[in-house]
């Protein structure tokens, strides 16, 4: 494979990645894609394939990992400030007493789960770019906190 070639093939499977803001799963699906029939041609697209297939399911281990975090404790927080009992009309639910006073550390709990997922997702945005114009110019990418699913 052409320098040049293997190069924008590299560059492709980064930005493929960004399709999951317009196709669900889209930065699984075309990076394996595109990854599978070049990787045969050049260890450069293989490597740097197998890199960011291996970044997008670290991403998406470490946001389901906060997602248990943050949904659980919310729904928690939620449901242990209802009163049950004084529900007599499912139409007009009144939420009485409805505080915050004793679910401090729940709460903070929940939104530093919910901070960190925003703060993933625009690392995300921003080293795949960097990664993009980095393989690019033929320089091989390593992306950090990468789980080595594909060896």
């Amino acid at each position: 494979m052409e320098t040049t070639s293997k190069n924008s093939t590299a560059a492709i499977i980064n930005l493929s990645t960004l399709s999951q803001y317009f196709i669900p799963f889209g930065n699984f699906i075309f990076p394996i894609i595109i990854w599978s029939t070049n990787k045969d041609k050049s260890d450069y697209v293989n490597e740097q394939g197998k890199e960011t297939i291996n970044f997008q399911l670290s991403l998406f281990l470490y946001s389901l990992v906060l997602a248990m975090i943050a949904i659980p404790t919310l729904l928690i927080i939620f449901f242990k400030n209802i009163n049950f009992s004084a529900v007599t009309d499912w139409d007009n639910i009144v939420f009485e007493d409805f505080n915050f006073e004793n679910n401090g550390g729940l709460l903070t709990v929940a939104i530093l789960a919910i901070v960190a997922f925003g703060f993933l997702k625009i690392a995300e945005f921003f080293l795949i770019i960097y990664a993009s114009v980095k393989t690019s110019n033929g320089e091989p990418f390593k992306y950090p906190f990468n789980i080595r699913f594909l060896k």
